[in-house]
């Protein structure tokens, strides 16, 4: 079974921080391979800057689903809102943090 560290509220990963019905994914941080329900977990917890994974990386499995407490890999997560082994739904407005935890390709805006 797979450690998620932090401040975790429940056995499915939801943290102090957030902790409704559908934060239940942990991500591992690439600068210190551990498991973390959120970023606030690892900047209380950790005393080194977040490293964000890189495109190169995304076939790395670093998404814990909680619910049924299988890896995901990057591209994975990032192509399904849902775990795609339970079926289990995650959190959409996780995607306003993605870019702390994922180097995402950079859009550029249409004239």
């Amino acid at each position: 079974m797979m450690k998620i560290y932090g401040f975790t509220v429940d056995d499915v990963g939801r943290c102090k921080h957030y902790h409704r019905e559908n934060d239940i994914i942990s991500i591992k941080f690439k600068c210190c391979n551990k498991y973390y329900p959120c970023f606030k977990c690892h900047e209380e917890s950790e005393n080194h800057i977040m490293q964000p994974w890189s495109q190169e990386e995304f076939d790395h499995y670093a998404i814990l689903c909680g619910n049924c407490k299988k890896e995901l890999t990057i591209n994975e997560y990032l192509k399904n809102g849902k775990c795609i082994y339970c079926h289990s739904g995650f959190n959409p407005n996780c995607s306003l943090h993605y870019h702390i935890y994922f180097d995402l390709p950079k859009h550029s805006p249409t004239n």
